[in-house]
């Protein structure tokens, strides 16, 4: 289709070396081709054209003081992609591999993740190339108020809401608000991720890795199957991984996998999620010290993976959660994964898994849930917070939670009907996507041409 194509080349004119973006981009054309030749509407209203630029791109400096007393300087960003359906909504990103084309990789995805949740907002993404690892916490705090200081210009809370990412958590989210507080003079819920007694909702911190569980027992439900007593690969130590091995074992699983930076767990009994939680909560240490209580453990370090994958996918399994981050999943790791049992993935990350991993995914037809719907849980527990604080009030856990597997389980039946609409039953790629395009395009449409 040259209408695709044509959009596909001038973008990588516009926005040269965004490999990670340009990588998003063509997954949800591509995958949209069916509906965009059966409705002209939306190449009359110019919508690919205009639904792959963002909004607002804003790129600033942050310069701060380290405990030496020396200026350092860090690059920060937001993109505000697309405000159709709702005020920009995405989380905030602290990590070198920070740049522009990551984020705005983010901020696309973010778009139709975001619209799937039947939530109204946007999409957006923002973040720095700052690493908050091994440095102390007065400098992180420093850091927080001085990207704060650019940041507060640009948000609200019926503008855009930025929440936490890799590298932003509540401390984090604490330093940024109580800067946005100081110089604003106003108390609204401008963040989410907050402190639960100072506006944060309950389930947010469980929300991605919890919402993934769900996503992957509704995909198997629908297939006459369960979780229960399955063996469950995940990757990451992080948020999304601690919860998501937490709500597997709730759920009747085994999850024997996890991983770092530095190298992979595997634990054949089950991971130990109380002392996991520890080395990475409390102690912010590396998985290797998992050993010193577990030595039947076996820890494979990064220089020990195999050259074209991961190690965490490379054992026996029948369900996988891919929770680190971009592009971790390879089509090595597909096919090892196919062969060593594995029928179900569901995916905690963004875009964690390569094109050609998803390609063989999804030729085997095994219940396989892209980011955009399988990780929309976060988000949509953001947009849980941000009702909450709107209205002044405090949802109890069981509220929250059953808000939450109401609203995975509306994601999976948009995306399976969908899928099943274009004849594509089992292909929840496309199914994702064009559910959560059509909601912003056909609202791109009816507001005209802004």
């Amino acid at each position: 289709m040259p209408y695709v194509h044509d959009t596909l080349a001038r973008l990588q004119k516009s926005s040269p070396a965004q490999t990670e973006f340009y990588q998003a981009t063509e997954e949800v054309l591509e995958s949209i081709r069916p509906l965009l030749d059966s409705d002209k509407r939306y190449r009359e209203a110019s919508i690919i054209e205009r639904i792959v630029e963002p909004e607002r791109q804003i790129f600033f400096r942050v310069t701060w003081l380290d405990d030496q007393g020396k200026i350092q300087v860090n690059k920060g960003f937001r993109v505000q992609f697309n405000s159709a359906i709702g005020p920009y909504k995405g989380g905030l990103r602290f990590h070198p591999s920070v740049n522009a084309g990551i984020i705005k990789f983010l901020g696309f995805e973010q778009i139709f993740k975001n619209s799937l949740t039947g939530l109204a907002i946007g999409g957006g993404k923002g973040g720095s190339d700052f690493n908050p690892k091994g440095r102390s916490d007065n400098e992180i705090m420093r850091f927080c108020q001085a990207f704060m200081s650019e940041l507060y210009r640009h948000i609200g809370d019926t503008m855009d809401v930025p929440a936490g990412d890799i590298g932003v958590g509540g401390r984090e989210i604490g330093y940024m608000f109580g800067q946005y507080k100081r110089l604003t003079g106003s108390y609204e819920g401008v963040l989410t991720g907050k402190g639960l007694n100072w506006g944060g909702s309950l389930v947010r911190t469980e929300a991605t890795g919890y919402g993934a569980v769900y996503f992957a027992e509704n995909m198997l439900k629908s297939r006459s199957d369960s979780l229960d007593g399955k063996t469950c690969l995940v990757s990451g130590a992080g948020n999304v991984a601690i919860y998501t091995i937490e709500k597997l074992y709730q759920m009747g699983a085994l999850p024997v996998t996890c991983s770092d930076s530095q190298g992979t767990i595997y634990h054949a009994d089950g991971i130990d999620l109380e002392r996991l939680k520890d080395l990475k909560e409390v102690r912010r240490t590396s998985l290797e010290e998992y050993l010193k209580t577990h030595p039947q453990a076996r820890y494979i370090p990064v220089a020990d993976y195999p050259k074209d994958g991961h190690a965490v996918w490379r054992f026996e399994a029948q369900a996988a959660f891919p929770s680190a981050t971009q592009n971790e999943l390879t089509a090595a790791d597909a096919k090892a994964m196919l062969a060593n049992g594995v029928i179900c993935v569901s995916e905690g990350a963004n875009m964690p898994s390569t094109a050609e991993a998803v390609d063989l995914f999804l030729a085997a037809k095994i219940a396989y849930g892209p980011g955009k719907a399988a990780n929309a849980g976060g988000v949509a527990t953001s947009q849980l917070e941000m009702a909450q604080n709107a209205s002044m009030t405090r949802w109890n856990f069981e509220e929250v939670d059953s808000r939450l597997q109401g609203i995975m389980q509306g994601i999976f039946e948009r995306s399976h009907e969908t899928a099943k609409e274009f004849d594509q039953p089992t292909n929840l790629v496309l199914g994702a996507n064009i559910a959560g395009f059509r909601k912003v395009a056909d609202a791109m449409i009816q507001q005209g041409a802004v």
